[in-house]
């Protein structure tokens, strides 16, 4: 008679934390951070189609690393709970920490009671009607939950870009000043030999939630508009004697009530690169 394989819960929860945390590893770095006007979310993300950083619902906002086909699939679900919350009860019943109780609910069963757990860390910020009412919670991928009050930083090289982040934040900094930090945490990771790398334009997913928009606060920032704000872009036109192109802001859809589009659930499920 063979013995049965035994293996203790302690174990198990390690094998499982340690496969969650390589998969995330694998991912290329996400900054959060509080500015002057609201929330800004800085991606280093080569894809145009597969997006990092989305909205939830009128002042939240989502932003995930890891494995993209089980963030994407978060993001949806709670588009959807998001949405049958507000038509149930009122649109200002749709809080960022309502929304991450869930995720950290969701993904702690997954934790447990699976046998593969989710490769991924998530964000869900709000911005409120003056800088002290911002929110930010990170949820990792057993779970747990911790609210950021000021920056967060997620994917495989967490801890380097934290130590960055804290050396350049400053409270209430302008759009600019903002991005010039998070771009510069990001590039400060992942180079040859330790080198630090110049992050261009499109190697950027940004997008922020500005309190001085309308019943919709998420909006994307890209193409000239980005270039325009990057910290390379002022000494460029000095050197050329041009002057930086006018940009154009991806903005949200017009205030109609609606609420996002979620995209099936079958995106393309790739890994993030």
């Amino acid at each position: 008679m063979s013995i049965p394989f035994y293996a203790s819960a302690e174990q198990i929860m390690r094998d499982r934390s340690e496969y969650a945390r390589k998969g995330i590893a694998r991912g290329r770095g996400v900054v959060v951070t509080t500015y002057a006007d609201g929330v800004l979310f800085v991606a280093e993300n080569a894809s145009s189609a597969l997006h990092k950083v989305s909205e939830i619902y009128d002042r939240i906002g989502f932003a995930g690393v890891g494995k993209y086909n089980e963030y994407e699939n978060l993001r949806v679900a709670g588009i959807r709970l998001a949405d049958l919350r507000g038509y149930s009860y009122d649109r200002r019943d749709v809080t960022a920490r309502a929304l991450a109780n869930a995720y950290a609910q969701t993904l702690g069963s997954i934790f447990t009671e699976q046998q593969k757990p989710y490769e991924v860390e998530i964000c869900v910020a709000e911005v409120g009607v003056g800088p002290d009412d911002d929110q930010m919670y990170r949820l990792t991928y057993d779970g747990t939950i911790v609210d950021e009050p000021e920056f967060l930083a997620m994917g495989g090289q967490a801890d380097l870009l934290t130590n960055e982040m804290r050396a350049a934040f400053a409270p209430r900094l302008a759009l600019r000043e903002a991005l010039a930090g998070a771009v510069h945490a990001l590039g400060s990771v992942g180079g040859t030999n330790g080198a630090k790398r110049a992050l261009p334009a499109n190697q950027l997913e940004v997008a922020v939630l500005d309190r001085t928009r309308g019943k919709r606060k998420f909006r994307r920032i890209t193409g000239p508009a980005l270039s325009e704000l990057l910290p390379d872009a002022e000494a460029a036109p000095a050197e050329s004697g041009d002057t930086a192109p006018a940009g154009s802001v991806e903005t949200a859809p017009t205030d109609t009530g609606a609420t996002p589009e979620a995209t099936p659930e079958t995106t393309e499920q790739q890994p993030e690169a």
